[in-house]
This record gives C-alpha cells, structure tokens and sequence, in this order.
C-alpha cells in the first residue's frame, strides 16, 4: 500500500528536537522524504503495523501529532506536483 506521512513536533527544542529526529529516522527507514515533515512509502501491512507502532512509542501523544494517508492506489496516480521535482521516485531503488 501507498501512504503518506506527515507529522508535527510541538517543541523543537529539548526533548522535542530528539522526538523530531527519531520520527524523521522512522520514517526514513520506510519511505522516502518529500518535505520537511513529509515522507511517501510503500509498505506491507506488516511493515505498516510496525511503522506505526514505532512512531506511537516515540511520540508525545499529548503535544505531538501524525497523520498517515492511505492511497487506493499508487502514490503517483493521486499526486500533482508543482515547482521543483522529486529527485527519486517512490519504488525505485537509490544508486549512490
């Protein structure tokens, strides 16, 4: 399945500058960054179940926020880009 994620760290400083890394390197593992606080993936449901129950398990749930976008289908087919490009697009693999 294709989703997004997006996500809001209420402080950025402290604790919640290290909240905000630990997200963004979640969310890293499984999707690729497409803005500040926004990452495309394609999972599996499990792999889905476990993204999730990593961001619960290091977020304030008081102060924090994420949402995760399901797509009915690809990614691509719902997204309209305008202004600079993506570099890589969701699915391919990165040479380095």
């Amino acid at each position: 399945m294709d989703i997004l994620v997006t996500y809001d760290i209420a402080d950025t400083d402290g604790a919640g500058a290290a909240r905000l890394r630990r997200i963004a390197d979640i969310c890293g593992k499984y999707g690729q960054r497409v803005q500040f606080s926004v990452f495309e993936c394609r999972l599996s449901a499990t792999r889905m179940a476990r993204m999730k129950g990593e961001i619960e398990d290091a977020i304030d749930s008081d102060h924090d926020s994420v949402i995760i976008y399901r797509f009915p289908g690809r990614i691509q087919d719902s997204t309209t880009r305008l202004g600079q490009e993506c570099t890589h697009k969701l699915g391919q693999p990165w040479v380095l």
